[in-house]
């Protein structure tokens, strides 16, 4: 069966970037990206631009717009993020039947693990957003929550029989217990939604000349703050201690930092980790993901995924995170 990205050849990247008025000159880079398609575009005279196809019937209209004008308002209050560019007043455009934005090219590299001053002024950077993303509520993107990311994320692998038969009953009792035990934690945890980065790891900030640019909120989404700051904590517990008080110290810098909020860390990770999976199934009918991803379905992943799940169980069981 075919799909819709089948048809995005170099010649159409082309046609629908010179669409909207640049003028190429006839090079294309595919860059690294599964969910939507993204390419880096020669322009004539000019730095290359970059140009992101956004997956068909994942978001509306509204919801890209919003992305588009969040990250807009960050720009405007000179938070370095990636913001796509305006042409006429637009910022998402259509050719063939492909939705897409063009935006400026930003070279840099991720933040280096453990790194505490990098952290401490990536938590100024962080802070800094969520001073402006506090301010007021996305109305069309959906909310980080145990039931779409958790509880959704296991029937689409149940239902969709990617579970091999003989790991099947492991797999979903260690899920089940999980998720309960998220369900508990969210609901004794109080905290404010508020618009987020969504998927803030190192991977999608750039640090260059020792300054730092946010990129790709392609999965931004109403949430807890600390969402956007967990995934930048690795190493061993008391690592992560050192590393969180470094990223809360520059946070709190600019906006208040809601410690109550500490308690959902394990709890997130748990959703990341069954969202992942999930995300691969529901991906799989695009041939890019059987050839990037060949190990999953095999029994190898299938039994990596019970152990992590019922480590992933003992750390919400631990003690949570704590400011010194």
């Amino acid at each position: 069966m075919s799909h819709p990205f089948d048809t995005l050849t170099p010649d159409l990247v082309l046609d629908a970037v010179e669409s909207t008025g640049f003028i190429s000159d006839a090079r294309v880079l595919a860059l690294n990206s599964y969910e939507n398609r993204v390419y880096q575009v020669g322009i004539e005279d000019e730095t290359p631009i970059v140009a992101k196809f956004y997956r068909p019937g994942r978001w509306s209209n509204e919801s890209i717009l919003e992305e588009h004008q969040f990250s807009k308002e960050l720009a405007d209050r000179e938070i370095p993020v990636v913001a796509p560019f305006e042409r006429d007043g637009k910022t998402l455009f259509e050719h063939a039947g492909f939705r897409f934005a063009l935006f400026p090219r930003r070279g840099g590299r991720a933040p280096e693990p453990g790194n505490l001053d990098q952290l401490y002024r990536l938590g100024q950077l962080l802070g800094r957003m969520h001073a402006v993303s506090a301010s007021r509520p996305f109305e069309h993107r959906e909310t980080l929550n145990a039931q779409h990311f958790g509880h959704e994320s296991l029937a689409t692998l149940l239902e969709g029989n990617f579970v091999p038969k003989s790991l099947l009953p492991a797999y979903e009792s260690v899920a089940r217990d999980l998720l309960k035990r998220v369900d508990d934690v969210f609901a004794r945890t109080d905290f404010q939604p508020i618009r987020l980065h969504g998927d803030c790891h190192p991977g999608n900030i750039l640090a260059r000349d020792d300054a730092f640019h946010l990129v790709d909120l392609d999965d931004c989404r109403m949430g807890p703050s600390v969402q956007d700051i967990w995934m930048m904590l690795a190493g061993e517990r008391h690592e992560r201690l050192g590393q969180l008080s470094e990223l809360v110290d520059g946070y709190s810098e600019f906006h208040d930092f809601a410690p109550r909020e500490l308690p959902l860390i394990e709890a997130l990770r748990a959703l990341r980790l069954m969202h992942y999976s999930a995300w691969l199934a529901r991906r799989w009918d695009d041939p890019a993901f059987p050839m990037s991803f060949p190990w999953f379905g095999t029994e190898r992943y299938w039994g990596d995924q019970v152990l992590i799940l019922r480590e992933q169980m003992s750390a919400l069981q631990e003690e949570p995170l704590k400011l010194f």
